[in-house]
């Protein structure tokens, strides 16, 4: 039973992590190529960055509110096994 909730915190950290590392990296060298591209420094890196800021938030919120969802079913799942087994 540990080495599950382990697991579920792992996944859950790595999965957090990708939504807030991932999005803004990708903004990071968009946004400087299209300020090299057109020469809009540094408006165009500003707006990427902003624009996946909002992604990130996005992603986090959807993958936070999955797991609690998944994590009332799971204790459900117990308190119910724990009812069933006295």
């Amino acid at each position: 039973m540990k080495k599950d909730s382990w697991n579920a915190a792992f996944r859950i950290m790595a999965n957090i992590s990708g939504w807030i590392a991932f999005p803004v990296i990708i903004g990071l060298f968009f946004g400087g190529w299209l300020d090299k591209k057109f020469n809009t420094a540094p408006w165009l890196l500003v707006t990427t960055i902003g624009l996946a800021f909002f992604i990130s938030m996005y992603g986090l919120v959807t993958s936070a509110l999955k797991e609690f969802k998944k994590m009332e079913r799971d204790a459900r799942q117990n308190k119910k096994s724990d009812l069933i087994d006295k």
